[in-house]
């Protein structure tokens, strides 16, 4: 009988499983998908991390043993003290957040990324990706600095091989199916459904959920996020249909957070319905702050430069699904096209690049005349300034709805290119109430003993959207503090 298992083999399952295994217990992984596909949404990513740091150089040296002096130096990087990062979750929830969840993942982030780093998971910053070259510095923006090698799939294979390392016993196609509770209700193991059918139960002295949402499950999609949801396609793992979080309701777990949202984001027209590990991450578009987006008919339907993209990619997506056929178009010129994201140049991208607006809308299959006006439109409201997308510069549009708030540059040096998305959905926010040692809490607010969760099935840290990068680290964070919890449990400590 192992002292611990942990279900899901994501970021935070694993990350619970070796917190448990280095306090000395006994721990089985049970993992839903086969091997090929092991490593929940987490692999899925691109492995970017949000934590707060007070001195960029005074921090990050400790996580980046590898950087030279040289190469720390040549990028530009704000602080981001812990206070800025809980308003940032405030602000973008507006306010909804769990402050003891918020207070819990601020508290022990940036330790926790010091306890991947001493576990062998190497870190890259995120010039690619978080920001511009202006002279001879990369100037990041939005307070997302630090990426896993290899993004989300190196990431987990990294945590697969250091909890393999460790003792780690990990069990593939093998679902959990139903937890085991003893006659005062307290969970003892867990009921496991084999490849074959067959069914078998496993005890053990803790179980930690961290086994994801609801996002791959059609059903439940369409009951809580509601209509149109089931139609949406699914960035990652096809294997996250709410079975952590269905269990634990069987046995009066309290559901907690923000059930009918997700995060969401510009996710290629022709990707397929669920993720694709070969592609990873690359089918998100994430350069529209510095473009504009239009519909169907031809119609800008949000403030492409409202935010840093990491405080509205996550609920943008949400937008296209409300337009005509659940599509959209994102729309550059010459000016941005060399700066654009790599995931622009992947090869599975639904484009068109065209000399002439009108011959691009005829491409991507838009009403012609609705985007030759709004790109008019557009351009004519376009104010003057200095354009810099490393901050938030100002300069705006004025006299059109919705406005553009930020780096706003006339479409009107060809050629002309445009990208077709759709919604992708990336998780569920509903889930499951915790406290702060990550104990499962019942409908009346007791701790449910042996029971403990990270990760997606958590909920009540974010509403209606996210500070991008924060998914991973309270992944990694809560699957840690489960784990000790767990392993505390095991030990009857």
């Amino acid at each position: 009988m192992p002292d611990v298992i942990v279900i899901g083999a994501g970021n935070a399952a694993l990350a619970a499983a070796l917190s448990a295994r280095e306090e000395g217990c006994s721990v089985l992984v049970l993992e839903k998908a086969p091997k090929a596909e092991r490593g929940g949404n987490s692999a899925f990513t691109g492995g970017l991390f949000r934590f707060p740091f007070d001195d960029a150089m005074r921090d990050f040296p400790a996580l980046l043993p590898h950087y030279s002096q040289e190469e720390l130096d040549a990028c530009v990087i704000p602080a981001y003290p812990r206070k800025q990062f809980q308003e940032d979750i405030e602000r973008v929830t507006e306010g909804l957040a769990d402050p003891m969840l918020v207070d819990a993942l601020l508290a022990n982030a940036y330790p926790t990324m010091k306890w991947l780093t001493d576990r062998g998971v190497r870190w890259m910053l995120a010039t690619g990706r978080q920001s511009y070259k202006r002279g001879d510095k990369y100037h990041f923006f939005g307070n997302l600095n630090l990426e896993a090698n290899g993004g989300g799939q190196g990431l987990s294979d990294r945590e697969f091989e250091v909890a393999e390392q460790a003792g780690v016993e990990i069990m593939y196609e093998t679902k959990a199916s139903r937890l085991l509770t003893d006659a005062n209700g307290g969970v003892i193991g867990v009921e496991i459904r084999k490849p074959d059918g067959a069914r078998q139960p496993v005890e053990a002295r803790a179980v930690v959920l961290a086994c994801g949402g609801f996002e791959a499950n059609e059903e439940m999609r369409c009951r809580y996020l509601g209509p149109d949801w089931e139609l949406a396609h699914v960035r990652g793992t096809r294997f996250n249909t709410g079975d952590g979080i269905r269990m634990a309701l069987d046995i009066d777990a309290q559901p907690h957070g923000h059930w009918s949202c997700g995060h969401a984001v510009q996710w290629d027209y022709m990707s397929p319905p669920t993720g694709d590990l070969a592609v990873g991450d690359l089918y998100q578009k994430h350069s529209y702050p510095i473009g504009i987006i239009v519909n169907k008919l031809g119609k800008r339907f949000v403030d492409e430069g409202a935010d840093f993209r990491n405080y509205t990619y996550a609920k943008y997506g949400r937008e296209v699904l409300k337009q005509p056929e659940r599509f959209a178009v994102q729309i550059f010129d010459s000016k941005t096209i060399p700066v654009l994201r790599d995931e622009y140049r992947h090869k599975d991208v639904t484009k068109a690049r065209c000399n002439t607006i009108e011959q691009l809308a005829e491409e991507l299959t838009v009403d012609v005349q609705g985007l030759v006006e709004t790109v008019r439109e557009y351009n004519a409201a376009v104010q003057e300034g200095d354009f810099n997308p490393s901050v938030l510069d100002g300069k705006r549009t004025v006299g059109v709805t919705p406005p553009k708030t930020n780096w706003a540059l006339r479409i009107d040096e060809p050629p002309f290119e445009g990208y077709a998305v759709t919604c992708g959905l990336t998780f569920t926010f509903g889930g499951l109430k915790i406290d702060r040692a990550c104990r499962v809490q019942d409908t009346e607010d007791h701790p449910i003993p042996g029971l403990f969760a990270a990760g997606e099935l958590v909920g009540g840290l974010f509403y209606y959207n996210y500070p991008g990068g924060t998914g991973l680290m309270a992944g990694a964070t809560f699957g840690r503090l489960a784990g000790l919890s767990a392993a505390k449990r095991a030990k009857g400590a």
